[in-house]
């Protein structure tokens, strides 16, 4: 394996369908119109040197180093900011050029220190390629002069124009000392990440880049993303892990194992140590952009916490006993086979990972089917995204969003709703943020006034910011002025969706009770602003929705899913660019944990259990019968734990513990049963009360696919062997063989080969495929063999498209005098879900504990001050954090994350949950807010009880 250098065309690609052909050095090249003379020329495969030039960002022309000769015009103009011409004849080898262009390479070198020998960036500098590519062999100016790189001037006195290096950030390093002022970084920031946090201070030779109002990178607006540490064409933004380890040898492309926008990486290596994680240009979802969880929070893959071997006890309350894999999954097979036999086969259940691979969750989703025969099996997406299954497949016919990302690039007006994109799906947030400075409407319905509402240089036309619970009186709100006012799109409804439904639906939404006068009464918001965002969307051209748990996690999330697709249908918003309803999902694999089967009721590729045709396939291949009885939900297996009924359960890389709603309720349900199997990188919470402890691999130790919120599948590769010893489908087949069946996969490509023959969406997909295009959305079949990036093109899934009354409801968790204030819940930029992997590395820099924000009139009112340690007090339970004082959120909303196990904010939310999914409702707790003198004591005792809990026999 080698280093992957992917090429930089210098500026970006043009889009027109137009050729135009022009003469590089004596060869003709064809490329779009509108392309520059530099990408012309390396489409051409003849490289013009440049140093402020790059293809991620627009051209700049600033460093004269690409200047070139063009027949018929005078002067030598810069060939980045030059556009093709037919016809056009372009030199870019003359000397006249290479002499301008070792004169303008001169004076960048005579102030710049010479100590590439030992700059960490030797091997990767752009600054030294281009000094040999020009020919640099002398510098007439000496250092002696007015420079940036030394500390004194050459009387001893201290170099006014000398910074020291800032390293405050803890993945990368500024040393001004190094600095070209090209412009790199500041554009970076800009145009790729759109945080504006970094600028051009000074002018003349005092220019120097500048964070913030010169402020430290830490302290500034820095996002920590990484594109300006890519954008860098010296050794001045650099990666701490490239200083420490050197340069890598050789590089893998994988998939990144946090959100569900499934970036591409290069994991580039020295030896089996990873030195840093590089953004893929090619890939299709994140086209070499990154965030600070992607770029650098990969360090708790080696932490100290992390379990490498299987561990086994009796009971909670001993300490775990480290033993061998073959005694851990005798221990385990013995015990759920025991279990069964005494309680019954439907006492014993699985729950999926939506971190691990398809191939791993569809073994997993095989093991409860084929060796515990049953449906007791359930995954994450349970509780986040089922809602968005189940009003997707009523409306739709499929569950699953629309479009692909590049599709916001075709959009016109985004609405965005229950979704925070700038902190849980940062690189899509960033591309969201692209198209809104080009001109993109955006309307933001969400309690809080989150970054898209309003930051640097983008402002939502209207922000909705409703009473948490309300969504579905928004949503029928906005489909009534659509109706009533005429704006819908007749021509696409007649065609495309069942009209007897439609007339039904319209009859429902026209009544005055579905207004946004009657709306107001609910939501609080302003009628007329309701009204205006209708409007937007419905006339605004091409409208495209997001979002998120904010809509899902709701007593009615199926309505509100339901609703947003009434919209969408509305408007003809379906079936092209730009448009379509599209869920943010929360972990990397929830979409296809989804797809495999993970559901109690559905095998894979979502057919129901009671389809006696789906199951002969499995039975025909695994040779079992399967039963035509949905399984058990998570809740439900909690339930009859706590009944006595339901005894054993495989949890894979999740931790419903920290995670689900009603904590006590879940530590019950646990305690209840006699084993728990815990399969996960570290001892999380639901392992305080596990019986085997299976250790896990991370997603550069294995092989397989992740689908990413698309339905885009990406290949996952393994960069290094796993520490554990073995990768995770191989633990699932060892336990399923330690029951008595006879699996035989050898690598993961053989699973999909499964996944392939029996899941219709999935048919032609292979690793050979994937190899060969770099991803594919998922349907891949004989009718889309290089899969569909959009859905519903020509008619929808299910047929015709079905409008279906969105009756509101409210919630049964009500605020009163004991309880006034809504508490919601969310995600932060730095962390994810649980925190099991991101509190495990220096992203705690940004969010080292849980926070409740709350407005400054409640907090006023109740004597809270910034910084206070608060009671958060439910129905349900309480718990203490500090308080964050600010108007993001309105009066009477309170909203907190759920990061750390400290604060375990989940003890306080109810087990109130969506009609149709039981979907937790997460975003709408009854609350009161009272001063404290610290954690409470039942903060304190789970404490105590977590780490009697962790004790291990040999560390004692």
């Amino acid at each position: 394996m080698t280093l992957i250098k992917e090429t930089d065309f210098g500026t970006p690609q043009s889009t027109a369908e137009k050729t135009v052909t022009i003469t590089v050095d004596g060869f003709d090249v064809s490329v779009p119109e509108g392309t520059s003379v530099m990408r012309a020329s390396m489409e051409a495969g003849i490289q013009v040197p440049k140093l402020c030039a790059t293809d991620m960002v627009d051209a700049f022309g600033s460093c004269r180093l690409c200047l070139v000769e063009i027949e018929g015009r005078r002067g030598t103009p810069a060939s980045c900011t030059t556009l093709v011409e037919e016809g056009m004849q372009v030199r870019t080898q003359t000397d006249r050029l290479k002499g301008l262009r070792r004169g303008v390479m001169e004076l960048y070198i005579s102030d710049h220190p010479l100590d590439c020998l030992t700059c960490a960036a030797n091997g990767d500098c752009e600054l030294q390629d281009m000094a040999g590519a020009v020919g640099l062999r002398d510098v007439r100016y000496g250092a002696d002069a007015q420079n940036h790189f030394k500390m004194r001037d050459g009387g001893g006195e201290v170099n006014a124009c000398w910074k020291p290096k800032d390293e405050s950030n803890p993945y990368f390093t500024y040393d001004p000392a190094k600095c070209i002022v090209c412009s790199r970084c500041v554009r970076a920031c800009e145009e790729v990440q759109g945080t504006f946090a970094l600028t051009i201070t000074g002018r003349g030779f005092d220019s120097r880049v500048t964070a913030g109002m010169s402020e430290s990178f830490l302290d500034s607006e820095c996002v920590s993303c990484g594109a300006c540490v890519q954008a860098c064409p010296t050794g001045t933004l650099q990666e701490k892990s490239v200083i420490d380890i050197g340069q890598p040898e050789r590089s893998v492309v994988t998939t990144c194992a946090y959100c569900g926008v499934g970036c591409s990486f290069k994991a580039e290596m020295r030896g089996d140590e990873l030195v840093r994680m590089v953004p893929y240009k090619d890939g299709k979802a994140n086209r070499g952009h990154s965030c600070v969880k992607g770029r650098f929070a990969y360090g708790y893959a080696a932490h100290q916490d992390r379990i490498l071997n299987p561990m086994v006890r009796e009971s909670v309350d001993l300490p775990w006993r480290e033993v061998s894999w073959d005694e851990a999954l005798s221990f385990a097979a013995n015990k759920m086979k025991g279990i069964q036999q005494q309680y019954g086969k439907e006492s014993v259940g699985v729950i999926t990972s939506s971190r691990c691979t398809n191939e791993e969750t569809f073994l997993v989703q095989k093991l409860t089917r084929a060796v515990f025969e049953n449906n007791n099996t359930d995954t994450c997406a349970r509780v986040c995204h089922s809602p968005t299954g189940y009003g997707l497949g009523q409306t739709f016919g499929t569950s699953a969003g629309t479009q692909d990302f590049d599709s916001v690039e075709h959009s016109d007006v985004v609405l965005v709703i229950g979704a925070n994109p700038t902190d849980g799906h940062p690189v899509f947030g960033s591309r969201l943020k692209k198209r809104l400075r080009q001109g993109a409407k955006l309307i933001v319905i969400d309690p809080r006034r989150t970054d898209l509402v309003k930051s640097p240089h983008i402002k939502a036309s209207h922000h909705l910011a409703l009473r948490p619970g309300t969504n579905v009186a928004i949503v029928t709100a906005m489909a009534h002025v659509i109706v009533t006012e005429g704006l819908f799109d007749e021509a696409f409804i007649r065609e495309r969706c069942d009209m007897d439904e439609f007339q039904d639906y319209v009859e429902f939404v026209s009544n005055p009770a579905n207004s946004p006068e009657a709306a107001e009464l609910l939501t609080g918001v302003p009628a007329e602003e309701v009204r205006g965002a209708a409007r937007l969307y419905a006339r605004g051209g091409n409208g495209a929705i997001y979002y998120g748990l904010g809509v899902t996690e709701h007593s009615q999330g199926s309505t509100t899913v339901i609703g947003i697709a009434n919209l969408a249908m509305l408007t003809g918003n379906i079936g092209k660019k730009g448009v379509g309803v599209n869920p943010l999902r929360g972990q990397n694999n929830v979409q296809g944990s989804c797809d495999m089967g993970s559901f109690p009721h559905e095998l894979p590729g979502y057919r129901h259990v009671k389809n006696a045709d789906a199951r002969d396939i499995y039975e025909q291949i695994w040779g079992v019968t399967i039963s035509d009885e949905p399984g058990l939900r998570i809740p439900n297996m909690l339930d009859a734990a706590v009944e006595g009924t339901f005894k054993g359960i495989y949890v894979q890389g999740e931790d419903i513990l920290q995670s689900d709603p009603d904590t006590k309720h879940v530590a019950a349900g646990l305690a209840a049963m006699e084993c728990v199997i815990v399969h996960d990188l570290f001892l999380n919470e639901t392992a305080n009360y596990a019986h085997v402890f299976l250790p896990g691999s991370t997603f550069l130790e294995k092989d397989g696919t992740f689908t990413n919120a698309e339905r885009r599948i990406n290949r996952v590769r393994k960069v290094m062997a796993p520490r554990n010893g073995y990768a995770d489908w191989e633990v699932t087949q060892l336990l399923a063989n330690a029951m008595g069946a006879e699996w035989n996969y050898t690598h993961p490509s053989q699973i999909m080969e499964e996944i392939a023959a029996t899941t219709p969406s999935f048919a032609n997909v292979t690793y050979d495929l994937l190899e060969e295009k770099g991803s594919v959305q998922w349907p891949c079949n004989d009718e889309m063999p290089e899969g569909t990036p959009t859905m519903h093109l020509d008619g929808f899934v299910r047929g015709k498209g079905r409008f279906i009354r969105t009756d509101y409801v409210a919630t049964d968790e009500k605020t009163g005098p004991r309880f006034p204030l809504l508490l919601t819940t969310g995600r932060i930029l730095s962390q994810y879900n649980v925190g099991a992997q991101t509190r495990r590395t220096d992203n705690v820099v940004w969010h080292e504990e849980d926070v409740l924000e709350i407005h400054p009139h409640d907090a006023e009112v109740r004597g809270i001050k910034d910084g206070d340690w608060l009671k958060l007090m439910s129905r349900s339970g309480e718990t203490s954090l500090r308080a964050n004082v600010t108007d993001r959120v309105s009066t009477g909303v309170v909203y907190t994350t759920f990061h750390h196990p400290a604060t375990q904010a989940n003890v306080v939310t109810t087990d109130y949950s969506d009609w149709a999914t039981n979907c937790p409702e997460y975003k709408v707790t009854a609350v009161q807010v009272s001063l404290s003198n610290g954690q409470t004591d039942w903060q304190e005792e789970y404490q105590e009880h977590a780490a009697r809990s962790r004790r291990i026999e040999a560390a004692e």
